[in-house]
């Protein structure tokens, strides 16, 4: 019997592309996409903050203060998330204030980055007294409380948005050092780092081209637990009064105020401290899902 079979020889399918497969992970992440949906609504409100918002931020109407959200018994559409004890919208001052608490973490981690990444990368590069050198730099800092060392120099030089966003970034570089660090001690003796040190390379050419885009995964889980801790230093300095100061609407500072009217009207404290613990929630599931998509084996 003659087998008349036709074995055709299927193509082979073509590899997916670099992209591809990291929006592959992307989408799979579960952390990543959640914590990536509450972040882009929280910036989305934030950067549209003055077509969204029904108020002036700053605007008093004393013959409506303390009204109570609009679930609530005796709340009001006209204030969706009620008032403050001065009239003043909660709404709107929640969309402002997603911009200050934005605003702070993000300049806070790109001054902490630069000052730790480089510090970590000339220690973890050059090694011996020069290491020796930056590592007291840092045994120093993390003898220092952090939120001691922020009321201190505010308390001395007063408080404003500037003063907390340098205060923190000067502070929180550590993390960045000590992550950069290891991590270019391990990556400087790779054979690729011997290639361009053999083509003549210099040691900035290699800090910079070789060195850094393969810590880009270290450096960006790093930025987000920064822009989250420094989120929350900024809430506690601001409730303790040394933070950001009034009118300006902080979601630390809405604590603060709303505190001594807390067993009348626990909205005050609630909706902003919910808000916050989203977004720094949000930072970190972000944070975390990019370090599980960006990594070589793409584990998650």
């Amino acid at each position: 019997m003659t087998d008349t079979t036709d074995f055709r020889t299927i193509p082979e399918l073509p590899a997916p592309s670099p992209s591809e497969v990291l929006r592959q992970r992307i989408f799979q992440h579960r952390g990543l996409m959640i914590g990536g949906g509450i972040l882009a609504v929280i910036v989305l409100g934030a950067l549209f903050a003055p077509v969204l918002a029904p108020y002036d931020p700053y605007l008093q109407d004393l013959a409506n203060r303390t009204v109570p959200p609009v679930w609530m018994d005796g709340g009001s559409w006209a204030h969706v998330l009620g008032t403050d004890q001065l009239g003043r919208d909660y709404l709107t001052r929640l969309l402002y204030g997603a911009r200050i608490s934005l605003l702070i973490g993000l300049a806070t981690a790109a001054i902490s980055g630069v000052i730790g990444i480089s510090l970590g990368l000339i220690a973890g590069y050059f090694g011996g007294r020069v290491d020796n050198v930056i590592m007291f730099l840092i045994t120093t800092r993390l003898a220092m409380p952090v939120i001691l060392v922020a009321l201190a120099v505010v308390a001395l030089i007063g408080s404003s948005l500037t003063t907390v966003i340098l205060v923190l970034g000067f502070l929180l570089w550590e993390r960045f050092a000590l992550v950069i660090r290891a991590s270019t001690m391990r990556l400087r003796t790779l054979e690729y780092v011997d290639a361009a040190k053999a083509q003549g390379a210099g040691s900035v050419w290699i800090l910079i081209r070789e060195l850094i885009p393969n810590l880009a995964n270290s450096i960006i889980v790093v930025a987000t637990l920064e822009m989250a801790h420094a989120i929350i230093l900024e809430a506690a300095l601001s409730f303790l009064g040394l933070g950001i100061q009034p009118p300006l609407p902080s979601w630390g500072l809405m604590v603060s105020e709303g505190r001594e009217l807390l067993l009348f009207v626990p909205w005050l404290i609630t909706i902003p401290g919910v808000f916050l613990f989203l977004l720094v929630l949000s930072i970190n599931l972000v944070g975390d899902g990019l370090r599980d998509v960006t990594a070589p084996d793409g584990k998650n």
